[in-house]
Protein backbone atom coordinates (compact mmCIF):
# COMPACT_ATOMS: atom_id res chain seq x y z
CA UNK A 1 0.00 0.00 0.00
CA UNK A 2 1.11 3.55 -0.69
CA UNK A 3 1.17 6.20 2.03
CA UNK A 4 -1.67 8.69 1.32
CA UNK A 5 0.05 11.28 3.53
CA UNK A 6 3.06 11.21 1.20
CA UNK A 7 0.78 11.25 -1.84
CA UNK A 8 -0.83 14.45 -0.52
CA UNK A 9 2.50 16.25 -0.84
CA UNK A 10 2.19 15.99 -4.64
CA UNK A 11 -1.07 17.96 -4.73
CA UNK A 12 -0.53 21.72 -4.37
CA UNK A 13 -4.24 22.53 -4.02
CA UNK A 14 -4.48 20.54 -0.80
CA UNK A 15 -2.40 23.22 0.88
CA UNK A 16 -5.23 25.72 0.38
CA UNK A 17 -7.50 26.97 3.11
CA UNK A 18 -11.21 27.56 2.48
CA UNK A 19 -12.93 29.95 4.90
CA UNK A 20 -9.82 29.71 7.10
CA UNK A 21 -10.10 25.90 7.30
CA UNK A 22 -7.82 23.32 5.66
CA UNK A 23 -9.29 22.13 2.36
CA UNK A 24 -10.96 18.72 2.58
CA UNK A 25 -11.83 17.60 -0.93
CA UNK A 26 -14.56 14.94 -1.00
CA UNK A 27 -15.91 15.61 -4.50
CA UNK A 28 -13.63 13.26 -6.42
CA UNK A 29 -16.43 11.51 -8.31
CA UNK A 30 -17.09 14.84 -10.04
CA UNK A 31 -13.42 15.64 -10.72
CA UNK A 32 -10.12 14.75 -9.10
CA UNK A 33 -7.32 17.09 -8.12
CA UNK A 34 -4.05 17.14 -10.09
CA UNK A 35 -0.56 16.21 -8.84
CA UNK A 36 2.37 18.50 -9.59
CA UNK A 37 3.78 15.83 -11.94
CA UNK A 38 0.76 16.27 -14.24
CA UNK A 39 0.81 20.05 -13.94
CA UNK A 40 4.53 20.14 -14.77
CA UNK A 41 4.15 17.76 -17.72
CA UNK A 42 1.51 20.03 -19.26
CA UNK A 43 3.63 23.11 -18.54
CA UNK A 44 6.69 21.45 -20.11
CA UNK A 45 4.73 20.58 -23.25
CA UNK A 46 3.56 24.13 -23.82
CA UNK A 47 6.96 25.62 -22.96
CA UNK A 48 9.08 23.26 -25.05
CA UNK A 49 7.12 21.13 -27.53
CA UNK A 50 3.92 22.94 -28.47
CA UNK A 51 2.88 22.46 -32.12
CA UNK A 52 0.09 20.89 -34.10
CA UNK A 53 0.34 17.13 -34.63
CA UNK A 54 0.57 15.12 -37.86
CA UNK A 55 0.64 18.37 -39.86
CA UNK A 56 4.28 19.25 -40.49
CA UNK A 57 7.81 17.89 -40.82
CA UNK A 58 9.44 20.43 -38.53
CA UNK A 59 10.94 19.44 -35.19
CA UNK A 60 8.23 20.75 -32.89
CA UNK A 61 5.45 19.04 -34.83
CA UNK A 62 7.38 15.76 -34.81
CA UNK A 63 7.93 16.03 -31.05
CA UNK A 64 4.29 16.89 -30.36
CA UNK A 65 3.09 14.07 -32.62
CA UNK A 66 5.28 11.55 -30.82
CA UNK A 67 4.03 12.67 -27.40
CA UNK A 68 0.43 12.48 -28.58
CA UNK A 69 0.88 8.97 -29.96
CA UNK A 70 2.73 7.93 -26.79
CA UNK A 71 -0.29 9.11 -24.79
CA UNK A 72 -2.58 6.81 -26.80
CA UNK A 73 -0.15 3.94 -26.22
CA UNK A 74 -0.07 4.59 -22.46
CA UNK A 75 -3.88 4.46 -22.29
CA UNK A 76 -3.98 1.27 -24.36
CA UNK A 77 -1.58 -0.49 -22.00
CA UNK A 78 -3.41 0.83 -18.93
CA UNK A 79 -6.69 -0.89 -19.88
CA UNK A 80 -5.04 -3.76 -21.81
CA UNK A 81 -6.32 -2.79 -25.26
CA UNK A 82 -4.63 -4.21 -28.36
CA UNK A 83 -3.01 -0.94 -29.34
CA UNK A 84 -3.54 2.73 -30.13
CA UNK A 85 -5.94 1.81 -32.95
CA UNK A 86 -8.50 0.99 -30.26
CA UNK A 87 -8.04 4.24 -28.30
CA UNK A 88 -9.84 7.38 -29.46
CA UNK A 89 -9.21 10.63 -27.63
CA UNK A 90 -12.34 12.70 -27.01
CA UNK A 91 -13.32 15.48 -24.59
CA UNK A 92 -14.62 13.07 -21.95
CA UNK A 93 -17.03 10.25 -21.18
CA UNK A 94 -20.00 12.18 -22.55
CA UNK A 95 -18.47 12.68 -25.98
CA UNK A 96 -17.28 9.06 -26.06
CA UNK A 97 -20.83 7.80 -25.51
CA UNK A 98 -22.20 10.22 -28.08
CA UNK A 99 -19.57 9.01 -30.55
CA UNK A 100 -20.89 5.46 -30.22
CA UNK A 101 -24.49 6.64 -30.42
CA UNK A 102 -24.02 8.62 -33.63
CA UNK A 103 -21.09 6.89 -35.38
CA UNK A 104 -22.47 3.40 -34.71
CA UNK A 105 -26.08 3.77 -33.54
CA UNK A 106 -27.27 6.22 -36.19
CA UNK A 107 -26.37 3.72 -38.92
CA UNK A 108 -27.14 0.44 -37.18
CA UNK A 109 -30.28 1.01 -35.10
CA UNK A 110 -33.73 0.98 -36.67
CA UNK A 111 -37.38 0.54 -35.81
CA UNK A 112 -37.93 -2.83 -34.12
CA UNK A 113 -34.48 -2.87 -32.50
CA UNK A 114 -33.93 -2.67 -28.74
CA UNK A 115 -31.34 -0.76 -26.73
CA UNK A 116 -31.03 -1.77 -23.06
CA UNK A 117 -30.02 0.91 -20.54
CA UNK A 118 -29.87 0.59 -16.76
CA UNK A 119 -31.78 3.01 -14.54
CA UNK A 120 -28.66 3.79 -12.50
CA UNK A 121 -27.01 5.51 -15.46
CA UNK A 122 -25.54 8.97 -15.56
CA UNK A 123 -27.63 11.18 -17.85
CA UNK A 124 -24.86 11.03 -20.46
CA UNK A 125 -25.68 7.33 -20.99
CA UNK A 126 -29.43 8.00 -21.21
CA UNK A 127 -29.97 11.25 -23.10
CA UNK A 128 -28.06 10.37 -26.33
CA UNK A 129 -30.08 7.16 -26.72
CA UNK A 130 -33.38 8.96 -26.13
CA UNK A 131 -32.44 11.60 -28.73
CA UNK A 132 -31.41 8.95 -31.24
CA UNK A 133 -34.52 6.86 -30.56
CA UNK A 134 -36.64 9.83 -31.62
CA UNK A 135 -34.71 9.91 -34.90
CA UNK A 136 -34.42 6.21 -35.75
CA UNK A 137 -37.48 4.83 -33.97
CA UNK A 138 -35.81 2.01 -32.04
CA UNK A 139 -37.04 1.00 -28.58
CA UNK A 140 -35.25 1.68 -25.30
CA UNK A 141 -35.77 -0.79 -22.46
CA UNK A 142 -34.68 0.30 -18.99
CA UNK A 143 -33.25 -2.36 -16.66
CA UNK A 144 -34.51 -2.08 -13.09
CA UNK A 145 -32.45 -1.18 -10.04
CA UNK A 146 -33.15 -2.74 -6.64
CA UNK A 147 -34.31 -0.56 -3.74
CA UNK A 148 -30.81 -0.62 -2.24
CA UNK A 149 -29.29 0.77 -5.44
CA UNK A 150 -27.81 -2.47 -6.76
CA UNK A 151 -28.47 -3.61 -10.30
CA UNK A 152 -31.29 -6.11 -10.83
CA UNK A 153 -29.35 -8.59 -12.95
CA UNK A 154 -32.32 -10.87 -13.49
CA UNK A 155 -34.42 -8.02 -14.88
CA UNK A 156 -31.51 -6.77 -17.00
CA UNK A 157 -30.84 -10.18 -18.51
CA UNK A 158 -34.54 -10.92 -19.06
CA UNK A 159 -34.81 -7.82 -21.26
CA UNK A 160 -31.96 -8.89 -23.57
CA UNK A 161 -33.25 -10.71 -26.67
CA UNK A 162 -32.53 -11.24 -30.34
CA UNK A 163 -33.89 -7.70 -30.89
CA UNK A 164 -31.23 -6.20 -28.62
CA UNK A 165 -28.45 -4.46 -30.54
CA UNK A 166 -26.52 -2.81 -27.70
CA UNK A 167 -26.64 -2.75 -23.89
CA UNK A 168 -25.43 0.38 -22.04
CA UNK A 169 -24.47 0.32 -18.38
CA UNK A 170 -22.07 1.71 -15.78
CA UNK A 171 -19.15 -0.18 -14.38
CA UNK A 172 -19.52 1.84 -11.16
CA UNK A 173 -22.51 3.97 -10.17
CA UNK A 174 -21.59 7.62 -9.77
CA UNK A 175 -24.27 7.97 -7.07
CA UNK A 176 -23.79 4.92 -4.85
CA UNK A 177 -20.38 3.59 -5.87
CA UNK A 178 -21.87 0.14 -6.57
CA UNK A 179 -19.54 -1.98 -8.72
CA UNK A 180 -21.50 -3.82 -11.40
CA UNK A 181 -20.54 -7.20 -12.84
CA UNK A 182 -19.94 -5.93 -16.38
CA UNK A 183 -18.39 -9.21 -17.47
CA UNK A 184 -21.58 -11.11 -16.59
CA UNK A 185 -23.80 -8.77 -18.59
CA UNK A 186 -21.39 -8.71 -21.53
CA UNK A 187 -21.49 -12.51 -21.69
CA UNK A 188 -25.29 -12.58 -21.88
CA UNK A 189 -25.40 -9.73 -24.40
CA UNK A 190 -22.93 -11.47 -26.69
CA UNK A 191 -24.95 -14.67 -26.57
CA UNK A 192 -27.71 -12.70 -28.30
CA UNK A 193 -25.32 -10.95 -30.67
CA UNK A 194 -25.64 -7.56 -28.92
CA UNK A 195 -22.80 -5.11 -28.28
CA UNK A 196 -21.89 -3.62 -24.91
CA UNK A 197 -21.09 0.00 -24.04
CA UNK A 198 -19.69 0.48 -20.54
CA UNK A 199 -19.47 3.84 -18.77
CA UNK A 200 -16.12 3.57 -17.02
CA UNK A 201 -15.95 7.14 -15.71
CA UNK A 202 -16.03 5.91 -12.09
CA UNK A 203 -14.15 2.63 -12.56
CA UNK A 204 -11.05 3.33 -14.66
CA UNK A 205 -9.70 5.89 -12.12
CA UNK A 206 -10.35 3.69 -9.10
CA UNK A 207 -9.80 -0.01 -9.85
CA UNK A 208 -7.99 -2.26 -12.34
CA UNK A 209 -9.83 -2.45 -15.69
CA UNK A 210 -8.88 -5.05 -18.29
CA UNK A 211 -11.01 -4.74 -21.42
CA UNK A 212 -9.92 -8.12 -22.77
CA UNK A 213 -10.87 -9.94 -19.60
CA UNK A 214 -14.20 -8.10 -19.36
CA UNK A 215 -14.80 -8.71 -23.09
CA UNK A 216 -16.66 -5.43 -23.55
CA UNK A 217 -17.05 -3.76 -26.93
CA UNK A 218 -16.88 -0.08 -25.95
CA UNK A 219 -15.56 1.65 -22.82
CA UNK A 220 -15.87 5.38 -22.13
CA UNK A 221 -13.95 7.32 -19.48
CA UNK A 222 -12.64 10.80 -18.62
CA UNK A 223 -9.16 12.09 -17.82
CA UNK A 224 -10.21 14.72 -15.29
CA UNK A 225 -11.56 12.08 -12.89
CA UNK A 226 -8.21 10.24 -12.83
CA UNK A 227 -5.70 13.03 -12.01
CA UNK A 228 -5.60 14.31 -15.61
CA UNK A 229 -6.72 17.65 -17.05
CA UNK A 230 -10.22 18.52 -18.18
CA UNK A 231 -11.15 18.32 -21.85
CA UNK A 232 -9.56 14.91 -22.50
CA UNK A 233 -11.15 11.48 -22.33
CA UNK A 234 -11.12 8.15 -24.13
CA UNK A 235 -13.30 5.78 -26.05
CA UNK A 236 -12.01 2.24 -26.24
CA UNK A 237 -13.57 0.17 -28.99
CA UNK A 238 -12.75 -3.22 -30.43
CA UNK A 239 -10.78 -2.62 -33.60
CA UNK A 240 -13.12 -4.53 -35.90
CA UNK A 241 -16.06 -2.41 -34.71
CA UNK A 242 -14.23 0.90 -35.09
CA UNK A 243 -13.07 -0.06 -38.57
CA UNK A 244 -16.67 -0.61 -39.63
CA UNK A 245 -17.90 2.72 -38.25
CA UNK A 246 -18.03 6.03 -40.11
CA UNK A 247 -16.54 9.11 -38.38
CA UNK A 248 -18.53 11.15 -35.89
CA UNK A 249 -16.93 14.50 -36.82
CA UNK A 250 -15.64 15.71 -40.18
CA UNK A 251 -12.62 17.97 -40.68
CA UNK A 252 -8.86 17.91 -40.81
CA UNK A 253 -6.82 14.80 -39.93
CA UNK A 254 -9.72 12.34 -40.02
CA UNK A 255 -9.53 11.77 -43.78
CA UNK A 256 -6.79 10.36 -45.99
CA UNK A 257 -7.87 12.08 -49.21
CA UNK A 258 -10.51 14.52 -50.41
CA UNK A 259 -10.81 14.58 -54.19
CA UNK A 260 -13.05 16.86 -56.23
CA UNK A 261 -14.68 15.37 -59.35
CA UNK A 262 -15.49 18.11 -61.92
CA UNK A 263 -17.97 15.81 -63.66
CA UNK A 264 -20.12 15.00 -60.63
CA UNK A 265 -19.23 18.29 -58.91
CA UNK A 266 -18.80 16.33 -55.67
CA UNK A 267 -15.89 15.42 -53.43
CA UNK A 268 -15.01 11.80 -52.72
CA UNK A 269 -13.46 11.14 -49.31
CA UNK A 270 -11.42 8.27 -47.92
CA UNK A 271 -10.96 7.96 -44.17
CA UNK A 272 -7.70 8.02 -42.26
CA UNK A 273 -6.39 5.06 -40.28
CA UNK A 274 -7.53 4.33 -36.73
CA UNK A 275 -7.72 6.07 -34.35
CA UNK A 276 -7.21 9.30 -36.29
CA UNK A 277 -10.34 8.97 -38.40
CA UNK A 278 -12.36 9.69 -35.24
CA UNK A 279 -10.17 12.63 -34.11
CA UNK A 280 -11.13 15.45 -36.46
CA UNK A 281 -9.42 18.82 -36.19
CA UNK A 282 -6.61 19.98 -33.94
CA UNK A 283 -6.62 17.64 -30.93
CA UNK A 284 -6.05 18.43 -27.28
CA UNK A 285 -2.36 17.49 -27.35
CA UNK A 286 -1.59 19.10 -23.99
CA UNK A 287 -4.50 17.20 -22.48
CA UNK A 288 -3.16 13.94 -23.89
CA UNK A 289 0.26 14.66 -22.38
CA UNK A 290 -1.38 15.38 -19.01
CA UNK A 291 -3.45 12.20 -19.16
CA UNK A 292 -0.35 10.16 -19.97
CA UNK A 293 1.43 11.54 -16.92
CA UNK A 294 -1.64 10.88 -14.75
CA UNK A 295 -1.70 7.24 -15.84
CA UNK A 296 2.01 6.88 -15.08
CA UNK A 297 1.32 8.25 -11.59
CA UNK A 298 -1.53 5.80 -10.98
CA UNK A 299 0.49 2.87 -12.33
CA UNK A 300 3.28 3.70 -9.90
CA UNK A 301 0.79 3.51 -7.01
CA UNK A 302 -0.81 0.33 -8.39
CA UNK A 303 -4.50 0.17 -9.20
CA UNK A 304 -5.11 -2.67 -6.75
CA UNK A 305 -3.66 -0.42 -4.05
CA UNK A 306 -5.83 2.48 -5.20
CA UNK A 307 -8.90 0.28 -4.88
CA UNK A 308 -7.85 -1.04 -1.46
CA UNK A 309 -7.22 2.46 -0.11
CA UNK A 310 -10.66 3.62 -1.22
CA UNK A 311 -12.31 0.55 0.26
CA UNK A 312 -10.59 1.24 3.59
CA UNK A 313 -11.69 4.87 3.49
CA UNK A 314 -15.27 3.91 2.62
CA UNK A 315 -15.49 1.31 5.36
CA UNK A 316 -14.17 3.77 7.94
CA UNK A 317 -16.51 6.54 6.75
CA UNK A 318 -19.55 4.27 6.89
CA UNK A 319 -18.65 3.26 10.43
CA UNK A 320 -18.27 6.88 11.54
CA UNK A 321 -21.45 8.00 9.75
CA UNK A 322 -23.42 5.46 11.79
CA UNK A 323 -22.65 7.62 14.85
CA UNK A 324 -24.71 10.50 13.43
CA UNK A 325 -28.33 10.52 14.61
CA UNK A 326 -29.89 12.50 11.75
CA UNK A 327 -27.78 11.21 8.86
CA UNK A 328 -29.14 8.59 6.48
CA UNK A 329 -26.83 6.81 4.05
CA UNK A 330 -28.44 5.80 0.76
CA UNK A 331 -27.65 2.72 -1.29
CA UNK A 332 -26.04 -0.52 -0.12
CA UNK A 333 -24.21 -0.61 3.20
CA UNK A 334 -21.94 -3.48 2.11
CA UNK A 335 -18.63 -1.77 1.37
CA UNK A 336 -17.24 -4.85 -0.41
CA UNK A 337 -19.39 -4.10 -3.47
CA UNK A 338 -18.63 -0.37 -3.56
CA UNK A 339 -16.00 2.09 -4.66
CA UNK A 340 -15.34 5.18 -2.56
CA UNK A 341 -18.68 6.96 -3.03
CA UNK A 342 -21.29 7.52 -0.30
CA UNK A 343 -24.57 9.39 -0.87
CA UNK A 344 -26.33 10.66 2.25
CA UNK A 345 -28.88 13.08 3.64
CA UNK A 346 -29.41 14.98 6.89
CA UNK A 347 -32.92 14.94 8.27
CA UNK A 348 -34.70 18.26 7.85
CA UNK A 349 -32.12 19.80 5.49
CA UNK A 350 -31.76 19.87 1.72
CA UNK A 351 -28.60 18.45 0.19
CA UNK A 352 -27.57 21.96 -0.85
CA UNK A 353 -27.99 23.24 2.72
CA UNK A 354 -25.73 20.43 3.91
CA UNK A 355 -23.11 21.14 1.23
CA UNK A 356 -23.08 24.87 1.99
CA UNK A 357 -22.73 24.23 5.73
CA UNK A 358 -19.81 21.86 5.11
CA UNK A 359 -18.24 24.41 2.74
CA UNK A 360 -18.08 26.89 5.63
CA UNK A 361 -15.61 24.47 7.21
CA UNK A 362 -13.59 23.87 4.03
CA UNK A 363 -15.22 20.50 3.24
CA UNK A 364 -16.14 20.07 -0.43
CA UNK A 365 -19.01 17.65 -1.18
CA UNK A 366 -21.44 17.31 -4.06
CA UNK A 367 -25.17 18.02 -3.76
CA UNK A 368 -28.09 17.52 -6.14
CA UNK A 369 -28.99 14.71 -8.55
CA UNK A 370 -25.39 13.99 -9.60
CA UNK A 371 -26.69 13.76 -13.19
CA UNK A 372 -28.62 10.62 -12.26
CA UNK A 373 -32.21 11.68 -11.68
CA UNK A 374 -33.90 8.31 -12.42
CA UNK A 375 -31.88 6.62 -9.66
CA UNK A 376 -32.94 9.34 -7.20
CA UNK A 377 -36.54 8.65 -8.19
CA UNK A 378 -36.02 5.01 -7.22
CA UNK A 379 -34.70 6.17 -3.85
CA UNK A 380 -37.68 8.58 -3.60
CA UNK A 381 -35.26 11.48 -3.09
CA UNK A 382 -35.40 15.04 -4.36
CA UNK A 383 -31.59 15.12 -4.14
CA UNK A 384 -28.68 13.84 -2.08
CA UNK A 385 -25.31 14.93 -0.75
CA UNK A 386 -22.34 12.83 -1.80
CA UNK A 387 -18.83 12.26 -0.52
CA UNK A 388 -16.31 10.54 -2.75
CA UNK A 389 -12.73 9.61 -1.93
CA UNK A 390 -9.45 9.27 -3.78
CA UNK A 391 -5.77 8.50 -3.25
CA UNK A 392 -4.99 11.64 -1.23
CA UNK A 393 -7.85 11.43 1.27
CA UNK A 394 -7.05 10.32 4.82
CA UNK A 395 -8.95 9.24 7.93
CA UNK A 396 -8.29 12.51 9.72
CA UNK A 397 -10.38 14.24 7.06
CA UNK A 398 -13.26 11.84 7.67
CA UNK A 399 -13.05 12.50 11.40
CA UNK A 400 -13.32 16.23 10.77
CA UNK A 401 -16.23 15.66 8.38
CA UNK A 402 -18.09 13.72 11.10
CA UNK A 403 -17.41 16.48 13.66
CA UNK A 404 -19.04 19.05 11.37
CA UNK A 405 -21.97 16.75 10.56
CA UNK A 406 -22.64 16.43 14.27
CA UNK A 407 -22.71 20.22 14.48
CA UNK A 408 -25.23 20.28 11.63
CA UNK A 409 -27.44 17.87 13.58
CA UNK A 410 -27.74 20.47 16.33
CA UNK A 411 -29.41 22.98 14.00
Amino acid sequence: MFDPCKVREDFPILKRKINNHPLIYFDNAASSQKPRQVIEAIKNFYENHNANVHRAVHTLSQEASQLYEDAHEEVAKFINANGIEEIIFVRGTTEAINLVAYAWGLRNLKKGDDVIVSLMEHHSNIVPWEILSNINGFNIKYAEVNNDGTLNYEDFESKISSKTKIVCYSHVSNVTGVINDVKRIAKVAHEYGALTLVDGAQSVPHLPVNVKDLDIDFLAFSGHKMLGPTGIGCLYGKRELLEGMAPFHGGGEMMREVSYNPKTKRCSISWNDLPWKFEAGTPNVGGGVGLMEAIKYLKKLGMENVKEHECNMTEYAMKRLSECRKVEVYGPKDTSIKCGIIPFGVDGLSSHDVALFLDNYGIMVRSGFHCAQPLHQIFKLSSSARVSFYIYNIRREIDRFIEVLKEIELI
